[in-house]
């Protein structure tokens, strides 16, 4: 099975999101949709412009506790190094 952390935006430099999920899909539906009240709910994260994928729970859950810790320019430069325009990356998963 493979685990996921992924970060949610609402517009390119906007407001961040960090999750992790063992089914990235279905929870990027979550989002988008606001199905689940939250802080992506209130603040219109819908945009998917980062995921990487972990073997283990463990490792996903670390690596999510990891970046929440980072300071807001690490987490940019994350994004950035594969996602330079904030591009929202759900359309392509879910094909």
């Amino acid at each position: 099975m493979a685990y996921f952390v992924y970060l949610m935006s609402n517009r390119p430099d906007g407001t961040l999101y960090i999750g992790v999920t063992n089914d990235l899909i279905r929870r990027g539906h979550e989002h988008r949709t606001n199905a689940v009240p939250g802080f992506t709910a209130r603040y219109n994260l819908k945009r998917l412009v980062y995921f990487e994928e972990h073997s283990t729970a463990a490792n996903a859950i670390q690596r999510e506790k990891t970046l929440k810790h980072w300071t807001r320019a690490w987490k940019t430069d994350l994004i950035e190094k594969t996602n330079p325009n904030w591009k929202d990356l759900f359309d392509e998963i879910a094909s």
